[in-house]
This record gives structure tokens, C-alpha cells and sequence, in this order.
């Protein structure tokens, strides 16, 4: 495929492709399913008496999450950090916007990771294994944006369950000894992060 085995390589008319054997099909698909019941379930359906409009502006959540995964996952919109020189802002202000912008807008934004989420599970249960247990897996139409949305949301959990930081070395990551306990998410974690690096280099 032009590319080692476990990175993604351009499709000829669009799209991507990966090799993946019957192990990395297996975590990700795992991976995937756990992130699934971190987001938790979608909004039930509305009863057909319902009015379509209401259901358009239901007002979600007005407070961060407590677990630090979802924290990652759904951000404050603002009160972060702000640029060197920049005011800080009144906290009070900043705390009452971000509230009244995560009432908007968490819940889409749950639906939409949820949606990602299943586009792994789907493209995975969808592959017809070769002689290894492995297959090579084929992303079209709106799949590899899907995959790319549901690799960073798998690598901020990750990362939030090992209080991983933007500023943390990966190559530090790597010296962990192998009786460390968290040697397995952050092989998996560096690994998500070579693929969603091949795969936004295919896009």
C-alpha cells in the first residue's frame, strides 16, 4: 500500500485506506465502544405530538463535566487561558457565557462525537477479514472525517486518564518501563496518534 502496515495511505478518487490486523481491528473497535458509553446515550426520540422546533432549541447542560475525560471532550468555551498580553476577563462573566454556550450547544455536540464514534464501530464490523484476521480498511465519503473526529476524542480521553498534557514529551512517554501500568494506554495512545497523523496527511 506504499505505507507500513497501521498508517493510512491515499485512496485513488478521494479517500483513505488501512491495513490493520486482527489485534489493532479488535482495540479499536473496544476503544471505540468504551467511548460510546462515556458520551452515554443519545436524546430519546420525541413523541410525534411534539413540536420539531422545540426539540431543535432543547437546552442541554449549563455546567462542566465532572469526570476529567469529558472535561477534555467538552471544554468550557471560554475562562481558558488567555494569550500572553491579553486580559483575563471577569471570571464571574467568563463563567455565566461559557454556561449559557455549552446550554446551546454540548448537546450537538454530543450527538456529533456519538455519530463519529459509531462510524468506527460500523466500519469495523463491516470488514471482511483475510487469511491473518486482518483487512484493509477503506474510508470514503464523509467516513474519514468521521474517523479523524473519533481518533482526537479517543486520544483526549486517553490522555485525560493519564494526565497527559500538550506539553508532555512523547518520547518520555516512550521510556515508560514496560511494568508500568499505564505502558498500554500510552502505547495506544501514541499509536491512535500515528494514525490520525497519516490520516489528516491523506486528507
Amino acid at each position: 500500500m506504499g505505507r507500513p502496515p497501521g498508517t493510512f495511505v491515499p485512496l485513488k478518487g478521494g479517500g483513505a485506506a488501512v491495513a490493520l490486523d486482527e489485534i489493532e481491528i479488535s482495540i479499536l473497535r473496544s476503544l471505540a465502544v468504551q467511548l460510546l458509553e462515556l458520551i452515554g446515550p443519545g436524546a430519546p426520540e420525541p413523541d410525534e405530538d411534539a413540536d420539531p422546533l422545540a426539540a431543535l432549541f432543547a437546552e442541554g447542560p449549563t455546567e462542566p463535566p465532572s469526570d476529567p475525560a469529558l472535561a477534555r471532550l467538552f471544554p468550557d468555551a471560554y475562562g481558558g487561558p488567555a494569550a500572553e498580553g491579553e486580559p483575563q476577563g471577569d471570571p464571574a462573566e467568563l463563567k455565566a457565557r461559557s454556561a449559557e454556550f455549552r446550554r446551546f450547544t454540548e448537546n450537538d455536540l454530543r450527538a456529533r462525537k456519538r455519530e463519529d464514534a459509531l462510524a468506527v464501530v460500523r466500519s469495523l464490523d463491516s470488514l471482511t477479514p483475510a487469511g491473518d484476521g486482518g483487512a484493509v480498511l477503506e474510508l470514503t465519503g464523509e467516513l474519514p472525517l468521521r474517523w479523524l473526529g473519533a481518533l482526537n476524542d479517543l486520544r483526549l480521553t486517553i490522555a485525560a486518564r493519564l494526565e497527559i498534557t500538550e506539553d508532555d514529551d512523547g518520547a518520555q512517554l516512550f521510556r515508560l518501563p514496560d511494568d508500568d501500568p499505564r505502558k498500554p494506554m500510552v502505547m495506544a495512545y501514541l499509536w491512535l496518534g500515528g494514525l490520525q497523523e497519516t490520516l489528516i496527511d491523506t486528507l
